[in-house]
């Protein structure tokens, strides 16, 4: 695929289906992750991969989160929550690992750098024949679900990247006026 085509044409796929993307596919997608934006090198970023029974036990976190919020959560929510990893055969995690003493490079920069990644994996999923969805939502920035993960105090997740082949029809790619976004200073 053309880069300009793929960077025209990209958009996310809620319908996903098995299988998760091969070995081969996933060297691709970490390779054009790792290309994001690092001053300093900092490499502000690291990814972790649910498949398998890791999505059952992503989604019995989602879970412990919602009880923890409301312990009189019903049993639907909580199967609910359980649920919402099970959507795709695979998600990747994407976390800002942020070195917070870094003068040169502030706390936004380096969790930007780490949303460039997941928008690499974005690309390189698309660019590979693959659908992908970028989720964050409530759960991103829950204290029990970071606690599960295994985060730092600084670390950030910034996407929940829901991968696999595509499923349901491809809904059309919308047209934006430029101008409406764009301001020149000539």
């Amino acid at each position: 695929m053309e880069a300009m085509q793929l960077l025209h044409e990209r958009s996310s796929m809620g319908k996903l289906t098995g299988p998760a993307p091969s070995a081969e596919q996933l060297e691709a997608i970490y390779r054009a992750a790792l290309r994001a934006p690092d001053h300093k090198e900092l490499r502000p970023w690291r990814f972790i991969e649910f498949s398998g029974e890791g999505l059952s036990r992503l989604g019995e976190l989602f879970a412990e989160a919602e009880f923890r919020e409301d312990p009189h959560a019903g049993d639907e929510v909580l199967a609910a929550a359980r649920k919402k990893p099970l959507r795709a055969p695979m998600i990747i995690a994407v976390i800002a690992r942020v070195t917070p003493d870094e003068p040169k490079v502030p706390k936004i920069e380096q969790v930007i750098s780490a949303g460039c990644a997941a928008h690499g994996i974005l690309l390189a999923a698309h660019a590979l024949g693959l659908g992908a969805m970028w989720r964050s939502g409530k759960y991103a920035f829950d204290t029990t679900v970071r606690k599960g993960l295994g985060l730092d105090e600084e670390d950030q997740v910034v996407a929940f990247v829901y991968l696999g082949q595509l499923a349901g029809r491809h809904k059309p790619v919308a047209e934006h006026d430029i101008d409406a976004f764009v301001e020149h200073w000539s």
